[in-house]
């Protein structure tokens, strides 16, 4: 077993000169979920994307290492990066529309997913897409896999995407906030499935939110940010139910209008 399953080491990011992340570090165990929470522009997303490199061009990673299985990951190239998106560390994207092609029918996308990574052919990738995406609550899996993008709400599309990332089987799931377009049957859907990855699978994840209920649900520690700094980090139990710091405490007192909001809190 590696020394090191994932660790996020004392990282610093700039963009434009401008500090996002400023030394953050955490570690993530197999099978571990990490809640990490903070207001609009705290650098959760840009703590995901870094360790998926896909940065802005305005990004500059200052300091610090990412690890994975005793890989560095910012000393790999880009074809090496390639290799390791999708099968090894997966990614759910905050708008899964945006990561699919508009021309190509969901199925065609599918099967092309699992099997870039994979030997499989076209009949086991279509009946393994089929068994979870009938756990996410579609009326019409058949009708789905023939639709096009365009034809699917902003709901049905996020779900799509976020079935993408799980067929794989990644051992690290990146989710930028996968649940803030869904309504809350389908939020609870997606939420019992990444559990199931978890406990099942063994697959960590590393997960960006502003539903503290979420994280209450699945996630087994908790980072919280503030510009880019980290306030306070520890099990859900520790840092939900008996916080340390105001800011803490604040953002688990504000509650979003909607579930597609960030928190807006105002601290004295």
């Amino acid at each position: 077993m590696a020394d090191t399953f994932f660790k996020y080491d004392s990282v610093t990011i700039e963009f434009d000169g401008e500090v996002a992340v400023d030394s953050v570090s955490f570690l993530v165990n197999p099978g571990e979920i990490l809640g990490v929470v903070g207001e609009s522009g705290s650098g959760k997303s840009t703590i995901i994307k870094s360790i998926n490199g896909i940065l802005n061009s305005d990004a500059c990673i200052k300091s610090g290492q990412i690890i994975y299985n005793d890989k560095k990951l910012l000393t790999l190239n880009n074809r090496e990066m390639r290799r390791i998106r999708g099968k090894e560390i997966g990614m759910i994207f905050q708008d899964s529309i945006g990561a699919l092609c508009p021309i190509r029918t969901i199925g065609n996308q599918i099967v092309e997913a699992i099997r870039a990574h994979e030997r499989i052919n076209k009949e086991q990738a279509r009946e393994r897409a089929f068994l979870l995406l009938e756990k996410f609550n579609f009326r019409d899996v058949n009708k789905l896999w023939k639709s096009y993008p365009f034809e699917l709400s902003g709901g049905m599309n996020q779900r799509v995407g976020i079935a993408m990332a799980m067929l794989l089987n990644p051992p690290l799931l990146l989710a930028d906030e996968p649940t803030s377009a869904l309504d809350e049957q389908a939020a609870k859907a997606v939420l019992s499935e990444l559990k199931r990855m978890s406990v099942e699978n063994g697959t960590s994840i590393i997960m960006v939110t502003h539903d503290p209920q979420a994280v209450r649900e699945i996630c087994d520690h908790v980072l919280v940010l503030k510009n880019g700094n980290v306030v306070e980090q520890g099990s859900v139990n520790q840092v939900l139910n008996n916080p340390e710091s105001d800011y803490t405490k604040a953002l688990l007192d504000a509650v979003p209008v909607s579930r597609s909001d960030e928190w807006k809190i105002s601290l004295a």
